[in-house]
């Protein structure tokens, strides 16, 4: 869903949009809720208003998530484009336009389904709060709710270490640690021949690459940058990985700076491959999971959440899942939120990156080298709060009982 190609794009939605629906009709199943994650399936919406003649009917049966805090990322095509290509399947542009309220010859696709479900939902409590302030001053749109992301603690948390938690045998929780992060490190000396020491704090930053997300902000200052990196007394490793869309090329570009800067230095790497393997290795390697997104534009985030699963100490940006999760110092760090809807782009950047090194120089190294029995406290709590509030078992309880009762 990423291609660059309008026409292409387009087709896509069509293809999962009306040939979704077309093939829940086919395999006989007659669903109560259709559930849209993100807008690119609202052309189902106009496939079920031919079948059920009422959009009533449909507003019955259709709920909507929404992923983007911001309305530029709401995609639109040109609708008469759509309309050539079949998208409302069989109405004319007029019905369309009265249909779905909208004036100019832009197809909105989220406010379209904002419009055509019953309930929405962001994926964060901060999300939520963005989004109903995003949309409010456009009529006719349904209430949205916030359910937050999760993940799946079956799938990511490595047991032992969970098991040493619970024993309260610290050694264990230690050793488990270590082991995890010398088997991680295998991978790091395979890519890039680095030789990674699991005694040494490490910061890893991994996930999807794009601007906001600001994957190279430690770079942003290289004095301070080379002092991290040459510091005899509290030592740091920093590895980055993860993959920025077909196109997107500032983040390309953005990507392939840091390989070559990380040419320079023995005690940083960036991994390719970012896929679920690599990304558990990394977790487990994770001393600090690194995440500075401006604020307010993660919706949610997850990665953290697998992170803390495994003995990583979250350190953020206060933004997505973030504010209902850390407890700063008690179980991970974040960047205090400052006044960012009266700053630049280039304040906020500045604020952030100051706030960062201070937390990082101040609190997050002395801790680790001076006072372990600490920061394994802060692991644990880290551990144990997301174990149930961001695990995917509540989510899907929150998605019936919020989205999917009548």
């Amino acid at each position: 869903l990423f291609r660059s190609n309008v026409a292409t794009k387009v087709a896509q939605f069509i293809l999962l949009g009306v040939g979704g629906a077309k093939l829940v009709d086919e395999l006989g199943f007659n669903p109560d809720v259709y559930h849209l994650n993100e807008a690119h399936g609202i052309s189902s919406a106009f496939y079920l208003l031919n079948k059920y003649k009422s959009l009533a009917k449909v507003k019955e049966k259709l709920v909507f998530t929404t992923h983007t805090p911001e309305e530029a990322g709401n995609e639109k095509h040109d609708i008469y484009l759509c309309h050539k290509m079949s998208y409302f399947c069989g109405l004319s542009i007029d019905e369309v336009r009265k249909l779905t309220g909208l004036k100019d010859d832009q197809f909105n696709h989220s406010l379209t389904a904002l419009r055509f479900a019953r309930k929405a939902n962001g994926v964060s409590a901060l999300h939520g709060v963005v989004s109903r302030e995003m949309w409010s001053h456009y009529e006719g749109i349904c209430p949205i709710a916030s359910i937050t992301n999760a993940q799946n603690w079956r799938y990511w948390a490595d047991k032992q270490i969970y098991r040493a938690m619970e024993e309260g045998n610290d050694y264990a929780f230690d050793d488990r640690k270590k082991y995890l992060k010398k088997r991680a490190f295998e991978v790091v000396a395979d890519q890039t021949g680095k030789i990674f020491d699991p005694n040494v704090l490490t910061i890893v930053w991994a996930r999807r690459f794009a601007g906001y997300k600001r994957a190279d902000m430690l770079t942003y200052d290289m004095d301070r940058f080379e002092k991290l990196l040459s510091n005899t007394k509290y030592p740091v490793q920093i590895i980055w990985a993860g993959k920025p869309y077909p196109q997107d090329y500032p983040a390309i570009s953005q990507f392939n700076n840091l390989v070559h800067l990380s040419k320079k230095y023995k005690n940083v790497a960036v991994m390719i491959g970012y896929e679920l393997g690599l990304s558990k290795r990394l977790k487990q390697a994770s001393d600090i999971w690194l995440n500075n997104p401006r604020v307010p534009r993660e919706a949610s985030g997850t990665s953290g959440m697998t992170a803390a699963m495994n003995g990583a100490v979250n350190f953020s940006t206060d933004d997505g899942w973030i504010p209902e999760f850390i407890n700063h110092g008690n179980n991970g760090f974040v960047i205090p939120k400052a006044d960012y809807a009266t700053m630049t782009v280039h304040e906020q950047d500045e604020y952030d990156l100051n706030k960062l090194y201070e937390i990082l120089e101040q609190q997050v190294l002395p801790l680790y080298y001076d006072n372990y029995d600490t920061w394994r406290q802060i692991q644990k709590n880290g551990m144990r709060d997301v174990r149930f509030q961001f695990d995917s078992n509540r989510m899907a309880h929150e998605y019936y009982e919020i989205m999917y009762k009548g």
